[in-house]
């Protein structure tokens, strides 16, 4: 019926607040693990900027969300552009080299910003916009979109292999990969940037690709005592800090491990483990429960949305899953060292405010989904937009 997406309710009831509650609910108990993991180094400075970051995040989240979606998918190649272009001055003299990765700008005030992570919420609506409109027609994608949706993600890509950032590069392969064949592309595509994927990590390893730092923290992985001082220790003493949690933790403030500043870039890499040491088990586990709660509302949203909102939901809830299963797996020793931040959890304001950002995009996805559908409209219409018997 026309106009009945105007009677669909409040637009704040319309943004699936669940999704906002649960990624709240996260990024508070980040500040928490944050504060524990600084207060003996720093006091609570590290905790205060965490919450402004999130103040800002949300900000930006409730911002996003409010947006007509027209005005976000008409925006998607500005903010391209202009991540792209923050990816650029990294590897220029403008960027800051911190543990031999050159991924950051120093801004005034002691505040820095690392692009790759804003990138992640560029490439989600820059690949959603380039290829929703034959996803909305129900038509397989054509060579020719999917080469241009790959040099999309390919410059990137590119920029951010050159910080060197194996984990961030990782990170934006898996959403274009998963947004591509989500489009509707041809499936040899998909198989051959896997291969082509496999060979670049093995490049990784075999040449000077990544520098001597983190080529040292991947070889690490497979053999802790090539590096005993450096990420060997680090990796022994993180699951040290795990495994003594037990069931139920040591307390919150009361990790000796934690407490003792024995493990290096705890509240950045390796903030997972302040929750196993001191919330335990129970603890840890519950952040692996929020986590997938959030990935699963993605994938929810983007079941009933239309096409172009449908891949933005979709590269969304690759990014948050893969990050965080990456980030997980490098506290529990089941993956190799990169760097990545648990998403709304690590110490980072870029990240945080990143993360924030794409869940205003996903509830902006499931408002507009709301509005289209109407309060009682047909689950077809609301997951792909007006039939074909109907254009």
């Amino acid at each position: 019926m026309p106009g009945s997406g105007r009677r669909a309710g409040p637009r704040w009831q319309q943004v699936d607040l669940g999704l906002f509650i649960g990624a709240l609910g996260l990024s508070v108990v980040g500040v928490v693990l944050v504060w524990s993991a600084t207060r003996a180094s720093s006091g609570g400075s590290a905790a205060l900027k965490q919450l402004v970051a999130l103040g800002v995040g949300i900000a930006c989240a409730a911002v996003v969300a409010r947006l007509d979606v027209r005005s976000v998918r008409a925006l998607a190649p500005v903010v391209y552009v202009l991540a792209v272009l923050g990816l650029a001055a990294v590897v220029s003299p403008l960027g800051s080299t911190v543990n031999g990765s050159r991924s950051w700008i120093r801004l005034p005030g002691g505040m820095t910003l690392q692009p790759s992570e804003l990138m992640k919420v560029a490439l989600a609506v820059g690949l959603a916009m380039l290829l929703a409109e034959r996803a909305e027609r129900g038509l397989r994608q054509r060579h020719r979109d999917v080469v241009l949706a790959w040099v999309v993600a390919g410059i990137p890509v590119l920029l951010v292999l050159a910080q060197p950032d194996l984990g961030s590069a990782l990170v934006l392969v898996a959403m274009s990969v998963v947004i591509i064949a989500a489009a509707g592309a041809p499936w040899l595509w998909t198989v051959a940037v896997l291969v082509a994927g496999a060979g670049a990590v093995a490049a990784a390893f075999l040449t000077p690709l990544l520098s001597g730092y983190q080529r040292n923290r991947l070889r690490a992985f497979l053999d802790p005592s090539l590096d005993p001082q450096g990420i060997g220790y680090q990796t022994r003493q993180v699951r040290v800090a795990i495994g003594s949690g037990g069931l139920g933790g040591q307390g919150l403030f009361e990790g000796r491990q934690t407490q003792g500043g024995f493990i290096p870039f705890q509240e950045t890499d390796f903030v997972f483990s302040v929750a196993g040491e001191e919330l335990g088990f129970l603890g840890a586990a519950g952040l692996v429960v929020l986590i997938g709660f959030i990935v699963v509302r993605c994938v929810v949203v983007a079941r009933r949305a239309d096409a172009f909102g449908r891949l933005v939901a979709i590269g969304v809830a690759v990014w948050l899953g893969v990050q965080a299963f990456e980030n997980i797996g490098m506290n529990l020793g089941l993956m190799p060292v990169t760097g990545l931040p648990l998403p709304f959890v690590s110490s980072g304001g870029s990240s945080l405010i990143a993360s924030w950002v794409a869940i205003g995009l996903v509830g902006n996805v499931a408002a507009a989904s709301v509005r289209h559908r109407g309060p009682a409209g047909p689950a077809g219409v609301g997951a792909g937009g007006p039939s074909r018997a109907t254009r």
